[in-house]
């Protein structure tokens, strides 16, 4: 069993009024983008579910970090906005998942372990440092190749917290601009990057 307690002030008052736990899927289809907007998940879901509580944008944008402690070593199962540097400080001994993402359903621990998932229906091209006129482009930095069909930018100053913020939001827009393929610049693999990265190579992984 995994327990999360969300931050938002509106789920914690869900689960005050509730009065008990809250067992709950993500509100989105299996495989697909994440929601950030309660707009996103009417998209999904629209009339299979009765209500939907808007309390803004996601603050952070990506979904929370899995941590394993069912062993004698820590594992991240899945990384996310609390990042390994965070979780390190209480837990020196913390440890990758070793997983392979390309295992038997019966093998994975976690949400987001899957090898496709957080995926647009356009394909999506990693590291990019080209585009070409007819791919949806989504930029990272204050440089980055132009004459896409379409662009996005994560974050023009380059920042990390920004960008994931941003991930699931821009991707949604890039998916809608009936591109050949999503080309997605390179983001510095460390810190909350971990985090994009692994969320953007899961939706460049056919299904």
């Amino acid at each position: 069993m995994a327990v999360r307690m969300p931050a938002h002030p509106l789920a914690q008052a869900l689960l005050h009024e509730a009065g008990l736990p809250i067992a709950a899927p993500s509100a989105n289809r299996s495989g697909r983008i994440s929601p950030t907007e309660a707009a996103h998940v009417r998209e999904e879901l629209g009339d299979r579910v009765d209500m939907i509580l808007d309390g803004g944008p996601c603050h952070v944008g990506i979904e929370s970090t899995v941590v394993d402690v069912t062993g004698n070593v820590p594992v991240i199962l899945r990384p996310g906005s609390v990042t390994w540097s965070n979780i390190e400080d209480q837990m020196p001994n913390i440890k990758s998942s070793d997983v392979d993402i390309g295992h038997l359903p019966f093998d994975i621990r976690s949400p987001g372990q899957l090898a496709s998932h957080y995926a647009p229906t356009t394909p999506v091209r990693l590291n990019a440092t080209t585009v070409e006129a007819d791919e949806a482009l989504l930029a990272f930095g204050s440089q980055f190749p132009t004459g896409a069909l379409h662009t996005q930018n994560l974050s023009p100053a380059g920042n990390l917290v920004e960008a994931a913020a941003n991930l699931f939001r821009m991707l949604r827009i890039l998916d809608a601009a009936e591109a050949r393929c999503i080309a997605v610049m390179p983001i510095p693999d460390e810190e909350l990057g971990l985090a994009i990265n692994d969320r953007l190579k899961r939706a460049a992984t056919p299904i």
